[in-house]
């Protein structure tokens, strides 16, 4: 088992770190010692707990790792439960599903009153992009590449949802993603380990601000531990198989970037990763979260993950899975009802140490301590509180201008943006006036009709005669609404055809073969187009689609994303020209399916194929397709015109312990203020292991009034140099390196210059 349990470490690369134990025995860490206590609260939080984990029986303690779900708004198969049994039985540690302030106070009283030790509950909900409020999706929000107004929509979604009795939500999702056919790929950042980390931390900020014994902060939680956005074929929840270097260096950092952070728990992937499950991963979670990282905060496990050890078939049954969970470091059980039937037997017979329990139900208890529900178990239940704090015209704007910042102008041909003022315009389209599909998947607590429609938005917003048809629906093949919508586009000056995916169509369990638009939207886009008339295309989707085909029949693409319950608003105020688009894409976008996965920081190959000869034999290329992409990592216009001057490099050399600064004047040119986002990217030209042909490692997002310019300037460091090197050792080598400098991921080289070591 030795032989087994060293494998298991080479294949998360922690070879150097050897541990005697059996795989599904990983040795406990002892209950913790006060952490190196800097503020007297959590003296004060340490010694109230382990006072009550010395009055608690071996089965209250074992109640506080388990996890029910409400069945009212249940985001999985959840079993029946007897709720009000369990909880007052002291067989319940936390709940998830359970919503409003009124509804959270019953609950509450349940484990408050009518238990021994009256330990209190904590609530769980999915605040994925918003609460009530609803923001862009995630993807979309990380198109925008701004960590102020990203931790601004968290902090509003941590005000809205405590208000409503919440205290912890399961987000941020730092899934690296780089097949598009996942359907999770909306619910993260995108393909770029350094843009998911900035974006991690400020997630994480933004729920959780500088202290969480307000009452208008909630725990954050760090999913999904670890590679979940690399199921092999995009399906969800399959199997994953990933060298220890590209852990190390792409689906690690944001994980690692949040544990700096101060994130409070962490949420177990449901895959298997190169053949051990990660609700049973001991080098995960004992060896590299708590031992390597120093997390001090309690992991859960996915909806059901422990029991679904059975049917990934390394545990025999219930028991034996709730012993592999919990000895490699799963602390609370999430709706599988593995550990409350089980652990207090597998503790009795020796099989799962006493002081595992102990450490587990500490760093919960610690959780709610630092939460303040010891002090005030209802701080979260003010009913007058969460009226008050729901919609608030500050949480609109806010969402409106993260919508308008996260859609992306992918093609602007003719000057087809911004519309001209009064033009009449055809509308048309399955997504003009919808609503449900704005809000997009984990919609929380957000409703349709809280959402303003692109119809609608650009009524009020009166720029012109609005001729209004359908056309089609989202999917299937009634193309009996195309005359309707051919005669509205030749009554008009000017065609805006709002077109993608429905909601319901990614997120969990919502994977694709296809990226092509779904139905038949495309047949309606080529009749629109013959009509002569400049042809606007806004799409709405999770992930990137395949736009070839819709590029020749559209003059403009905006692509909108989900974006929220003002995303119609933000979405007319580009189509205006009241502002101008300034969304990147987070993810390269294909050009057909079959480049997937495709991602702009891959690695160069023996045989590199010649973008001017795209079809010459005996290279890294396709007979049928060209390699680059449709549109690459980091692409959006604008309609502002920047020009990138005067780039500079403080020194040729950078040594350690030194810092190496560039920097780079940009202008607008344009007719209108624009936002532009400046990006940094940097090659290793050789090293030990083959290294990407360039990697993201600085941005800066910037506003310029007409003619403004203004200089911009990125700091680099040794460390942001390091990788996973042959040895396993994490670490810069000496060595030249070129820096690119622009508005995308092709951005041209501005210099180059060496790395020495003493």
């Amino acid at each position: 088992m030795k032989f087994v349990s060293s494998l298991l470490l080479l294949s998360l690369g922690l070879a150097s770190q050897a541990f005697s134990a059996p795989a599904t025995e990983a040795a406990p860490a002892p209950m913790p010692e006060p952490p190196a206590i800097l503020t007297r609260n959590e003296a004060v939080h340490h010694a109230r707990v382990v006072d009550l984990l010395s009055r608690m029986t071996l089965e209250e303690k074992i109640g506080q790792l388990v996890q029910y779900s409400s069945p009212d708004h249940a985001t999985g198969p959840a079993a029946k439960a007897d709720l009000e049994r369990e909880i007052t039985a002291g067989r319940a540690g936390s709940m998830l599903n359970v919503v409003g302030a009124k509804q959270v106070r019953a609950m509450q009283d349940l484990a408050v009153k009518r238990t021994r030790l009256g330990i209190p509950l904590v609530f769980g909900y999915d605040v994925i992009h918003g609460f009530r409020t609803i923001f862009p999706i995630n993807l979309g929000q990380a198109a925008s590449w701004d960590l102020q107004a990203i931790e601004r929509s968290e902090r509003i979604a941590a005000v809205e949802a405590s208000a409503a009795g919440i205290n912890w939500t399961f987000a941020p999702m730092l899934d690296i993603a780089r097949d598009p056919r996942w359907g999770r790929i909306s619910e993260g950042s995108g393909e770029d380990p350094f843009l998911a980390s900035a974006i991690g931390v400020a997630r994480v900020q933004g729920f959780q601000g500088d202290d969480l014994s307000r009452n208008d902060t909630i725990l954050a939680c760090a999913k999904h531990f670890v590679a979940y956005g690399a199921a092999q074929g995009g399906r969800d929840y399959n199997t994953t198989d990933v060298s220890p270097a590209t852990l190390r260096d792409v689906y690690f950092p944001p994980f690692k970037a949040a544990v700096d952070a101060g994130v409070s728990t962490f949420m177990a992937a449901f895959n298997d990763l190169n053949g051990v499950p990660c609700s049973s991963n001991p080098a995960l979670f004992s060896q590299l979260l708590r031992g390597e990282w120093g997390f001090r905060g309690f992991v859960v496990s996915d909806w059901s993950s422990i029991k679904e050890l059975v049917a990934h078939g390394v545990s025999t049954d219930l028991r034996d899975a709730a012993l592999q969970s919990f000895n490699a470091g799963i602390d609370m059980d999430m709706e599988s009802r593995a550990f409350m039937p089980n652990l207090a037997e597998l503790v009795i017979e020796g099989s799962v140490p006493a002081q595992r329990v102990d450490q587990a139900v500490y760093t919960i208890l610690m959780a709610k301590a630092r939460l303040g529900l010891f002090d005030d178990p209802y701080r979260y239940c003010d009913e007058a509180r969460e009226n008050q704090s729901q919609l608030t015209k500050q949480n609109l704007e806010a969402a409106r201008v993260l919508a308008r910042n996260s859609c992306v102008l992918l093609q602007n041909e003719r000057s087809a943006l911004p519309l001209k003022k009064g033009v009449r315009i055809a509308l048309i389209g399955p997504l003009a006036n919808s609503t449900r599909d704005l809000i997009g998947s984990w919609q929380a607590q957000g409703r349709e009709q809280d959402a303003i429609s692109i119809k609608k938005a650009l009524e009020k917003a009166n720029t012109g005669e609005i001729v209004y048809a359908e056309g089609c629906e989202i999917q299937g093949a009634d193309r009996s609404g195309f005359a309707a919508a051919i005669k509205a586009a030749k009554r008009s000056t000017v065609v805006v055809a709002v077109i993608g995916e429905s909601w319901d169509m990614c997120g969990e369990s919502s994977s694709r073969t296809s990226l092509d638009l779904p139905g038949v939207q495309l047949e309606l886009l080529k009749e629109l187009h013959a009509t002569g008339r400049p042809v606007v295309a806004v799409v709405m989707a999770g992930r990137p689609l395949v736009l070839s085909e819709v590029r020749k029949y559209a003059d403009a693409i905006l692509y909108a994303w989900f974006p929220g319950t003002m995303g119609g608003p933000a979405i007319v105020d580009l189509l205006s020209g009241a502002f101008s688009p300034s969304g990147k894409l987070p993810v390269t976008f294909p050009r057909v399916v079959g480049q997937v996965p495709l991602y702009y920081n891959h690695k160069m190959t023996g045989r590199p194929q010649d973008d001017s000869k795209p079809t010459e034999k005996f290279r890294t290329n396709y007979l049928d397709c060209p390699n680059t992409p449709e549109f690459p990592f980091g692409f959006g216009l604008s309609y502002g015109r920047f020009e990138y001057s005067k780039t500079r490099l403080s020194s040729s050399v950078l040594k350690p312990q030194g810092t190496l600064k560039i920097s780079v004047s940009v202008t607008n040119k344009g007719r209108i203020i624009a936002d532009e986002v400046v990006q940094l990217y940097v090659r290793d030209l050789v090293g030990s292991v083959t290294r990407p042909v360039r990697e993201l490692k600085g941005f800066s997002r910037i506003s310029l009034k007409v003619g403004e310019t203004r200089e911009v300037s990125f700091t680099l460091r040794p460390e942001d140099l390091s990788f996973t090197r042959l040895d396993m050792s994490v670490a810069p080598e000496p060595g030249r390196f070129e820096v690119y400098v622009g508005g995308d991921s092709q951005a041209p080289k501005v210099g180059d210059f060496e790395y020495q070591e003493l």
